[in-house]
């Protein structure tokens, strides 16, 4: 292994699911930037990277903002949003980039997320296909089908619910595409948006701690991730639970 995780169990660094001389799979905890946007100086996953995997340093592709500033990405194939947590694979050498990069275009990664969301679903199961656009309400959210502006982009979704108490469901959600704010828009586009979503279920919300749940972030998770390595080896790396999810789930039984 070549990263000591000395603050493994932080809240600010992610743990070490996997660790190869070409792969790293990390669980990457809510409220952390998988990358710097440009616009706050914030410690960001890519930071941590940095620091920790010499290997990383130059592997990838590099972001140039508007204003022409380079943001450098190592080894980082896909990202998730700030509050979303969960399992990342990182490249450490060139090659392997390349190759996942081209697994995740031909979409023959298969994603899996866990989540909480308001309502109950009138279909257990569905599929939600329903191309992405910009918001015209936000330029930073996305919206789904008909309320979707500019350049759509073909997104899909499926979606199984593993169990609904009250006015809450716990899902399962197997992104097909990889848009950005795919799974959060195409929920809210169904009107059911997941739980404490400061961006999309802004009707929903009433304060800064969702009062029967507890989540103060939104939630949703990244919970498993397929893949076929370049050697023809398929594997699975499985993120657990966070700890706001457990607590979540032991107070929803009680519903």
């Amino acid at each position: 292994m070549e990263i000591d995780n000395k603050t493994e169990g932080s809240n600010s660094v992610p743990d070490i699911l996997f660790e190869s001389n070409e792969l790293l799979v990390v669980n990457k905890p809510p409220g952390l930037l998988t990358h710097a946007d440009g616009k706050n100086n914030e410690y960001t996953l890519a930071d941590w990277l940095l620091e920790k995997c010499s290997k990383c340093v130059g592997v990838g592709e590099e972001m140039r903002t508007p204003e022409g500033v380079i943001l450098p990405r190592p080894g980082i194939v896909h990202r998730l949003d700030r509050d979303t947590s969960g399992v990342l694979l990182i490249a450490k050498t060139q090659p392997i980039y390349l190759y996942l990069k081209r697994q995740f275009q031909d979409r023959k990664v298969c994603k899996e997320y866990r989540a909480f969301a308001y309502g109950s679903f009138v279909r257990k199961r569905g599929v939600l296909d329903a191309p992405l656009g910009r918001s015209g309400v936000s330029m930073t959210k996305r919206a789904a089908g008909k309320e979707a502006r500019g350049e759509l982009r073909e997104a899909r979704t499926d979606y199984t619910v593993l169990d609904e108490k009250g006015s809450y469901s716990y899902l399962a959600l197997f992104p097909h595409t990889g848009r950005t704010h795919q799974i959060r828009a195409h929920l809210s586009g169904i009107r059911h948006p997941i739980v404490q979503d400061m961006t999309y279920a802004t009707d929903r919300i009433s304060g800064n701690i969702d009062p029967v749940l507890g989540f103060s972030r939104s939630a949703l998770h990244a919970y498993r991730i397929h893949l076929r390595l370049p050697g023809g080896e398929e594997v699975s790396y499985e993120a657990p639970l966070p700890e706001d999810f457990v607590q979540a789930l032991a107070r929803f039984e009680q519903l």
